[in-house]
């Protein structure tokens, strides 16, 4: 009931024509069950009197009647249609909004293909049991309830067979329905899988070319379709039960109709004109179960499918902005703290993924950060933007709780371009918009610039080529450029890359790295994987585990950590390896930093803290860099 009350909320406008249609479809109803009634008479009274003027005035009413429910069934289509429709819309809309509500925790929790199943199919289910069960609902009923009076009406004597039939008609919809409610969950499910697996194929089409996994590919979609196929004829191999026990109960009624109204005709208590009305009485009032049966079957998938939507529309968005008038609404500089942070992504996850986090990023300055796979380098960023809430802790922009701010001021100060680079189809210029859509030709330009974009632009059509769905158009390379220019038209306040330069060759990198220094008082925190990424940053942190192992500039860490040696190492036994195998060519390691060309690099840190003089309480000296707290 629930439910229904929620699908009735998301009328709207088209109440009205809900209302409409449930009109038209009572009165069609009723004239159609008025007409073997002016049948009846003109045989009983018309025809065996000889009374030609009643047979042609209750022929007139019956043609009458039956022009009129003919009008009332035309405005019911349009009526149903526009009801239809617009319940679709208005939830599909609903939906959609409702999802841009979610922060990512929310998102974590349902599949791209589930969230796609439930705003297509889900709700055409929804929308085609209002178009075509609308009409029987009310028939239904009506038929049902008025068949039963006037039956009952001509001869109550005959109208006992109904009322030994109907109760056992119920008990037999009752167990169908009562069987078949769980397996449209499942097919639904089943729907999900298939669908997840058909849009993994069509992403990634070219993987499955490239390893000539399509056998492979083959098979698992089989298997889901077959998943599929499963669970639809179980489902509906259920509910068209319903079918040949309608049947079975409107040939019995019309045989115990017939024999008890044949011997009532010979008894002389019962006239042929009646039994003849009687009769139609028998198929409307079957027919009207049958339409009720097959309504609850068409309301069960489409409630299985009202409760799927509803648990998406009932989900709590896990991030709120704060209070409006209590809101910070301005970002001054760029400085970030974390204050005994820790975070897991889930209530009931066994461990955290960052623990007691303790950090002071300046602002201005250039912060790298390095750690092995699931160190939680991505997890500790995406807190500073609020896509993540803290599970204990504090983290402050400008000396303030991340919480405390107007959520779009928020995400404006803090530009970060995602581990997984995504474009939109459409131009150049529509993808770049989305940093800053009053942006014009020469501010684009110069994010392009500054991103290294200008080097290929001119090749894919300008600002106004087409990066085609999804930016299939471009490379790898050309895409993080891209994401980088849309982050810097925000003109951020704090600027994050994680890990995206990975697809950039080493000299474009570093000449991008040149560009974004020239950038003044932004805060800019990178994360990477190549050390030739972050060795110039004035500070970089390396994590473990989910912890602050060690921080410091590159040579500090050279001398004293064990894990930033052996990432050092590694990379650097790569790349010697690189310069033997190119030892006849030096267009190979064009771009590869020679370490012995790098002079001294200067720095007041020692280990992860600048020195104090005595008395500063503040922990602020001449020097910028990060500071672990406590």
């Amino acid at each position: 009931m629930k439910d229904f009350r929620r699908l009735l909320g998301y009328l709207g406008p088209y109440r009205k024509d809900a209302i409409a249609g449930a009109v038209v479809v009572a009165i069609e109803t009723s004239l159609e069950l008025f007409i073997p009634l002016l049948m009846a008479g003109i045989i009983d009274q018309g025809i065996m009197a000889r009374d030609t003027q009643l047979i042609l005035r209750q022929g007139a009413l019956m043609l009458l009647c039956a022009f009129i429910s003919l009008a009332c069934g035309l405005l019911y289509a349009r009526f149903s249609a526009r009801t239809a429709v617009g319940l679709g819309t208005n939830l599909r809309q609903a939906e959609y909004e409702k999802i841009q509500t979610f922060a990512f925790g929310n998102l974590d929790r349902y599949q791209t293909s589930s969230l796609v199943t439930r705003m297509t199919t889900d709700i055409t289910v929804i929308q085609n049991a209002v178009a075509s069960g609308f009409r029987p609902l009310v028939r239904g009923p009506v038929m049902l309830v008025m068949g039963l009076l006037y039956a009952s009406f001509m001869n109550m004597h005959l109208a006992t067979v109904f009322f030994i039939i109907l109760p056992l008609l119920a008990i037999a919809l009752g167990i169908i329905v009562r069987r078949v409610s769980p397996f449209y969950r499942r097919f639904q499910t089943a729907m999900d899988h298939l669908n997840g697996v058909v849009q993994e194929d069509v992403t990634a089409v070219r993987a499955i070319k490239a390893y000539v996994r399509a056998d492979y590919e083959r098979e698992k979609f089989g298997g889901v379709n077959r998943e599929v196929a499963s669970w639809a004829t179980r489902t509906f191999g259920t509910a068209v039960c319903n079918l040949p026990i309608f049947q079975l109960s409107m040939y019995v009624a019309a045989t115990l109709v017939l024999w008890i109204g044949g011997h009532m005709i010979i008894a002389g208590e019962l006239k042929v004109g009646q039994l003849t009305g009687f009769m139609s009485y028998v198929l409307q009032i079957i027919n009207s179960l049958m339409m009720i049966s097959n309504v609850f079957l068409l309301l069960t998938r489409a409630l299985t499918s009202v409760e799927r939507c509803s648990e998406v529309l009932d989900e709590a968005p896990e991030l709120f902005s704060a209070p409006q008038g209590q809101a910070i609404s301005t970002v001054s500089s760029g400085r970030v703290e974390f204050r005994d942070v820790s975070f897991k992504y889930g209530a009931d996850a066994d461990q955290d993924v960052l623990e007691d986090i303790n950090l002071d990023i300046p602002s201005g300055t250039r912060v790298g950060i390095l750690g092995g796979t699931g160190s939680g380098k991505t997890s500790l960023v995406q807190l500073i933007a609020r896509l993540y809430d803290v599970d204990q802790g504090q983290v402050l922009l400008d000396g303030h709780d991340v919480r405390d701010y107007d959520l779009t001021v928020l995400r404006d100060a803090v530009g970060i371009v995602l581990q997984k680079n995504v474009l939109f189809t459409g131009t150049v210029r529509e993808n770049l918009l989305w940093g800053n859509e009053g942006a014009d030709d020469d501010e684009l330009l110069e994010a392009c610039r500054l991103a290294c974009v200008d080097e290929f632009l001119e090749r894919i059509g300008g600002l106004d080529g087409d990066l085609g769905q999804g930016g299939d158009n471009v490379s790898g390379g050309q895409k993080q450029r891209l994401c980088i220019a849309r982050t810097l038209l925000k003109r951020p306040r704090v600027l994050i890359f994680d890990d995206s330069t990975s697809a950039v060759d080493m000299a474009t990198e570093a000449k991008i790295r040149s560009n974004l220094a020239a950038i003044p008082d932004v805060t800019t925190i990178v994360i990477a994987q190549r050390i030739t990424s972050v060795m110039d940053a004035e500070q970089i942190i390396v994590l473990d585990n989910g912890r602050v192992h060690a921080c410091g500039t590159h040579d500090e860490l050279l001398e004293t950590d064990t894990i930033y040696q052996e990432i050092y190492a590694s990379q650097t036994e790569f790349v010697q390896a690189a310069r033997v195998v190119s030892s006849e060519g030096d267009e190979t390691t064009a771009g590869l930093i020679d370490e012995d060309s790098r002079g001294p690099r200067e720095s007041s840190w020692h280990a992860c803290a600048p020195e104090r003089e005595p008395g500063d309480e503040t922990g602020t000296s001449d020097a910028k860099g990060v500071e672990p707290r406590g």
